[in-house]
């Protein structure tokens, strides 16, 4: 019996399996016919396994279920996490989750969430910002709008000063200001070819206006000192031939210089409004040179600087009227070019993504200024600060750098947009802090494809 019983309860098994698995052995009469019939010593298992486990088995599966999801996940590794770290995000999530209050936009005046940025004013212009120009109080921003914005810069919020409404109606892409000057004249150039000069009237002058004339109407202003309006226009027609693309400004603001499309560069005297002088870069013959795409004056009125799409960059002598150097080193078109303030060195830049360096006492290359990367980004912004140690570039990748031009390192990264900018401007350095604990440190701002001007400090300064 003890072996038979094994093969007698395996094929009991098999064999009675199918017959509890019909229908019409689920009712509760013929369960229990079953279960008195084969309770019988020969078979004490098959009594009781078959049907109660068809009848208890199931609805015991979520419980043993629950024990074994325990025990896989207290298996899996989970990502360990400092205590400081947790707390850090704790606390912030504290201080920013029960804060539903509103506030007053320092900036435009709308009304806001506090500890959130203003959505009025988060982007300065509608479009792409082009260009920048600074003045000792403000900076001009000039986009694909047909207004120009300035932002004070006295202020530690930056807030908008004035709208020069309908200044271009198809945009502008270049507006600059003379570095080194009072910051009392600015000129703007749109895409319809027009040159506009603004000039800055204080009080007086804009209370006799508005007594004589009221044609003030396309501008306004929240500026009390004074506001910047109209001086003159040079139409299209009367800009010497060519379209008209970068501008710039002598340090005294007498005399303005511009580039256009067949690479002539023509300067003008702002206070008689006439033509004094065109260079040419084309061949003789009167061929067309290449297309100018970046201009710059030396802060003492000596030299004119001009960077070509053909990669050629041209230095002019404005007293003598004549090319003294023709530089070499970039094969790629030039987009930016810039003078020091000691006018020593000239730096020049574009899609090759090499920051040149030229001497301008013997006109010679005396070095580059580049990243150890795969595929450098173009470089369309460059300015140096005042004294003349630091050079500032922006690329289409939306980095800014600092360049440390003694050592010819980046001494500065700062990639906050992943947009391209278009133009990077230092600031004048302030005699005064312009907030609490911010210090008389140097200030420079970018603006590109963002459509916003972020502003930047020196992170230590006196």
């Amino acid at each position: 019996m003890a072996l038979t019983a094994p093969v007698m309860r395996m094929a009991s098994s098999s064999t009675f399996s199918p017959r509890f698995l019909a229908p019409t052995l689920f009712s509760t009469t013929r369960i229990r016919l079953h279960v008195q019939q084969f309770s019988l010593p020969l078979f004490p298992s098959l009594t009781l396994a078959v049907p109660v486990g068809f009848q208890l088995g199931l609805p015991s599966l979520p419980s043993i279920l629950e024990g074994i999801w325990e025990s896989i996940l207290k298996a899996v590794p989970k990502k360990k996490t400092s205590h400081m770290k947790k707390r850090h995000r704790q606390m912030a999530g504290k201080a920013l989750k029960d804060v539903t209050s509103l506030c007053k936009c320092p900036a435009c005046g709308e009304v806001k969430r506090m500890h959130y940025l203003c959505p009025h004013c988060a982007k300065t212009h509608p479009s792409d910002i082009f260009s920048l120009a600074p003045t000792p109080t403000s900076v001009f921003s000039a986009s694909g709008s047909s207004s120009l914005r300035i932002h004070s810069t006295t202020d530690a919020t930056f807030p908008l000063q004035q709208t020069i409404s309908n200044a271009h109606k198809l945009g502008c892409h270049h507006v600059c200001t003379a570095r080194g000057g009072v910051g009392t004249v600015a000129a703007s150039v749109g895409f319809g070819g027009e040159i506009k000069v603004w000039s800055l009237r204080n009080s007086a002058d804009d209370n006799k206006n508005n007594n004589n004339n009221n044609n003030n109407d396309n501008t306004s202003s929240s500026r009390k000192g004074g506001e910047w309006a109209l001086h003159w226009e040079l139409p299209p027609a009367k800009t010497g031939g060519g379209d008209v693309w970068a501008v710039a400004l002598s340090a005294d603001e007498g005399y303005l210089a511009c580039t256009t499309s067949d690479g002539r560069i023509h300067v003008w005297d702002l206070e008689a409004r006439e033509r004094i002088q065109t260079y040419e870069t084309g061949a003789r013959g009167g061929a067309s040179g290449s297309f100018a795409m970046a201009l710059d004056l030396s802060r003492d009125g000596r030299l004119t600087a001009s960077g070509h799409e053909s990669g050629a960059v041209y230095v002019f002598n404005n007293d003598a009227g004549r090319m003294v150097y023709s530089l070499s080193g970039l094969a790629k078109p030039v987009r930016a070019v810039a003078f020091s303030p000691g006018c020593k060195r000239l730096a020049a830049a574009g899609n090759a993504g090499v920051i040149a360096i030229y001497d301008m006492e013997h006109g010679e290359h005396v070095g580059n200024l580049t990243t150890p990367s795969g595929r450098p980004a173009w470089i369309t912004s460059l300015d140096w600060n005042d004294t003349g140690e630091y050079l500032l570039s922006g690329a289409l990748d939306g980095k800014v750098k600092v360049w440390d031009v003694a050592r010819g390192v980046c001494v500065a990264t700062h990639s906050e947009t992943d947009s391209a900018l278009w133009s990077v401007r230092w600031l004048p350095k302030s005699e005064r802090a312009l907030g609490p604990g911010m210090g008389k440190s140097e200030l420079f701002c970018a603006a590109g494809a963002s459509r916003s001007i972020t502003f930047y400090r020196e992170a230590t300064g006196s």
